[in-house]
């Protein structure tokens, strides 16, 4: 799983030490593969947060420490909120080979209403 947080930042220094905590905490959870914090070569105020776990299973165990909840959720609580945060790789590539990935979600997903859900039986 990808999580993908966008930010508008008016204070870059305070914010990369922030980020700098967040990913100390996030990265040192299993499951936690790798994170990046980026800038906008287009807007010097907007910066995305990017962290990829194994799983929903790791990522929701990432965030539950309490020093993660303390510094990590606070600051992911400030991102922009007008696109979804959380993505699945679908196609991952390395030295010039990609590999379609299986996914993670039912077939069903998107068409069903809470509580309708059953699980992923099946993965798309």
């Amino acid at each position: 799983m990808l999580l993908v947080c966008r930010f508008r930042v008016s204070s870059p220094d305070a914010f990369v030490a922030r980020c700098q905590r967040a990913l100390e905490l996030l990265t040192a959870q299993p499951g936690c593969v790798r994170g990046a914090l980026s800038r906008s070569a287009d807007s010097d105020d907007r910066w995305v947060l990017t962290v990829e776990f194994d799983s929903v299973v790791a990522y929701r165990r990432a965030m539950s420490p309490f020093e993660v909840r303390e510094h990590v959720v606070p600051l992911l609580s400030e991102a922009l909120t007008d696109e979804p945060a959380m993505y699945e790789p679908l196609l991952t590539a390395v030295d010039g080979e990609v590999e379609r990935q299986v996914s993670l979600l039912a077939e069903d997903a998107f068409t069903v209403r809470l509580g309708e859900a059953a699980g992923p039986a099946t993965p798309r």
